[in-house]
C-alpha cells in the first residue's frame, strides 16, 4: 500500500524522542515488510507492545484436516450458502480450497471476533453481505457490502458485526503481500489513467482507537508459519495514539471498480482488481457487453493452461452459467487442464444483450488449490456433467 498516510498524534521526526504528558516516552513500533526495505509504518503506543506474560500453542484445525487433491481433475461447483451461520470471522472460516500460496474460506459471522494477528501474510477479505467494523491497532475502518479488505500483514485487529444480519466473507489468506497490478501503476507508486480505480477510491483508518484497559492481560491469537499461538500481554494493543507510513489495512468497493469494454469480448486480466503470490483476484462488474455487431457477448470456451480458476458469484444474472445450477453465493472451480465454458445455449441467447448486471469475484491462482472440508460439505456433484445434460435437454431429453 505505497501511499503515505499520518493519522493521530507522531512527532515530527521519526526514531526520536516523543514524550507523554506523565514524562515517559511513547513506545515506538515498526511495522515493515520485506525486512527494512518495502513499505513500513510507525506506530506509536502508551505501553510497550513486547511486554506479554504468557504464551500457549492452539489447536489448528487445518493441521488435523489436510486438504486434499482435485482427483480425479473435475470442474466443481459449490454451494456456499449451505455451510454453516454462526460464529466469528476468524475461528468459524471454513476452508474451501488452497495451496501453498493461498487459503480461501467462508465465513458467515454473528460475533465479534477475538483479537487476531496473521504472521503469515496479508488477508484479502470480500464482504459478500452485512456490514462490520473492522478495528485494529490502526484504528476502526467501517466495512459495507461489497467491500475488498486488504488486512496488512502482523495487523492485530478484530472483525465486530454490525447489526442482525450475518456477515458473510469470503477470506483469502495470502502467503505474503497483497498488491495492486504492477501495470496499474507508475514507477513511484501512483496509479495510472488507464487503472480502474484510484486514490480517491480507498479507504483506511483516519483515528486512532484506544480502549482503556490499562491494568486488563489481553490476549492475541497469532497465525504463524508453524501454526497457532495465543498470547497474552500486559496491556491492550489498541493503545497506539498515533502512526504514519505506508502499510495499513484499507477497503476498495467492487462498486467503484470502473469497467473496461470493447467492441468484441475483452479477455479476464481487463478486470483484474489485486495480484499475489501466484495468484490474481478480479472483479466482474455491471458493464456494457461488446459492441461490434458480430459480437458474441457470452464468453468462449478456454482451457486455463496455467491456472486454477475459481469464480465467487455475487449477484445478478449469470448468462453464461444458466442450466447449470450455479447462482448467488455459488463458487466455481475450473481446473488447469480442463476445458471451460459457458453452458449449452448461453452463446446463442447472447447475441444482441447489451449488457450485464453480474457481480462476481475471480480468483486465478498459478498452482493447483486443494479441496479442503468445506468444500465436501457444499459440493453439487452434478456440476461436471451439466455441460452434456445441457445439450441432452435440448435434444428434448428429461433428466
Amino acid at each position: 500500500m505505497p501511499y503515505y498516510r499520518s493519522v493521530g498524534e507522531v512527532p515530527k521526526k521519526r526514531h526520536t524522542q516523543f514524550p507523554k504528558p506523565d514524562g515517559g516516552l511513547y513506545a515506538e513500533e515498526l511495522i515493515g515488510i520485506e525486512g527494512f526495505s518495502q513499505e513500513s509504518s510507525l506506530l506509536y503506543h502508551r505501553h510497550l507492545p513486547t511486554a506479554i506474560v504468557a504464551a500457549e500453542t492452539l489447536p489448528d484445525a487445518r493441521q488435523l484436516e489436510p486438504l486434499l487433491a482435485n482427483d480425479p481433475l473435475l470442474p466443481r461447483h459449490f454451494r456456499t450458502d449451505a455451510l454453516p451461520v454462526g460464529g466469528d470471522a476468524v475461528s468459524a472460516r471454513a476452508v474451501l480450497v488452497g495451496n501453498d500460496d493461498l487459503t480461501i474460506s467462508l465465513v458467515a459471522a454473528t460475533e465479534p471476533s477475538g483479537l487476531y494477528r496473521n504472521a503469515t501474510g496479508d488477508e484479502l477479505v470480500y464482504v459478500r453481505s452485512g456490514r462490520a467494523r473492522l478495528e485494529s491497532v490502526y484504528g476502526v475502518l467501517d466495512v459495507d457490502p461489497g467491500d475488498y479488505v486488504v488486512v496488512s500483514m502482523s495487523t492485530t485487529h478484530r472483525w465486530v458485526p454490525q447489526g442482525d444480519e450475518p456477515l458473510r466473507l469470503l477470506v483469502v489468506e495470502a502467503a505474503g503481500h497483497v498488491a495492486f497490478p504492477d501495470r496499474y501503476l507508475s514507477n513511484r507508486g501512483q496509479l495510472l489513467e488507464h487503472a480502474p480505480y484510484c486514490e480517491r477510491d480507498l479507504r483506511a483508518p483516519d483515528a486512532p482507537l484506544l480502549v482503556e484497559a490499562d491494568d486488563e492481560d489481553t490476549e492475541v491469537v497469532v497465525r504463524h508459519r508453524g501454526g497457532l499461538t495465543r498470547y497474552t500481554y500486559r496491556n491492550h494493543p489498541f493503545d497506539v495514539v498515533g502512526w504514519a507510513g505506508c502499510l495499513y489495512p484499507f477497503a476498495l468497493s467492487i462498486h467503484d471498480f470502473e469497467p473496461l469494454t470493447g467492441r468484441i469480448h475483452q479477455p479476464p486480466p481487463v478486470h483484474q482488481t489485486f495480484a499475489g503470490p501466484s495468484f490474481v483476484v478480479c472483479s466482474f462488474v455491471p458493464r456494457l457487453f461488446d459492441y461490434h455487431p458480430l459480437a458474441i457477448p457470452a464468453p468462449y470456451n478456454h482451457a486455463n493452461v496455467d491456472s486454477d480458476e475459481l469464480l465467487f458469484y455475487v449477484d445478478g444474472d449469470f448468462m453464461s452459467r444458466k442450466g447449470s445450477g450455479v447462482g448467488a453465493g455459488s463458487i466455481s472451480l475450473h481446473p488447469a487442464g480442463f476445458v471451460h465454458g459457458p453452458q449449452p445455449g448461453s452463446v446463442e441467447a447472447s447475441i444482441g444483450a447489451t449488457a450485464t448486471e453480474e457481480l462476481a469475484v475471480m480468483i486465478d491462482t498459478f498452482a493447483p488449490v486443494r479441496l479442503g472440508p468445506a468444500a465436501f460439505a457444499c459440493e453439487d456433484t452434478e456440476y461436471a456433467w451439466s455441460w452434456q445434460r445441457g445439450l441432452e435437454a435440448g435434444r428434448g431429453t428429461t433428466f
